[in-house]
């Protein structure tokens, strides 16, 4: 499984790895019943330790994204539809709280961050 991770990055490793392994997920390039790497084995290939892929693995089950069979390994578990627009949810609203803090910092008001807002919208 390809994943890019980024050590200079202020996002810590294990989530750089459940984001991109829940991405994956919800555009269906990791089916219902796919079997995710072992923990090991995903962590020799991203050069990581073992611990940081199982705490990601552990946060994606826990989220409802896979399921572990002890013995077996991690897989893909059906997607629910209502946890994937949720999580979507989740990433616009973090993406716009960014983009407000963006322009905030750089002193536009709250006025001109709706108006800059409904011409995007427009587009």
């Amino acid at each position: 499984m390809k994943l890019i991770i980024s050590n200079s990055s202020m996002q810590p490793i294990y989530e750089q790895i459940l984001y991109q392994v829940k991405a994956k997920i919800m555009r269906g390039e990791l089916k219902e019943g796919e079997m995710l790497p072992s923990v090991r084995t995903l962590a020799k290939e991203i050069k990581v330790s073992a611990l940081t892929v199982k705490k990601a693995y552990d946060a994606l089950e826990e989220e409802g994204f896979t399921v572990t069979i002890h013995g077996k390994g991690s897989f893909v578990t059906h997607a629910n539809q209502a946890i994937m627009l949720e999580e979507k949810k989740k990433e616009v609203e973090t993406d716009l709280e960014t983009a407000i803090q963006k322009g905030r910092s750089c002193g536009m008001s709250d006025q001109e961050l709706t108006e800059l807002f409904q011409l995007v919208l427009e587009d």
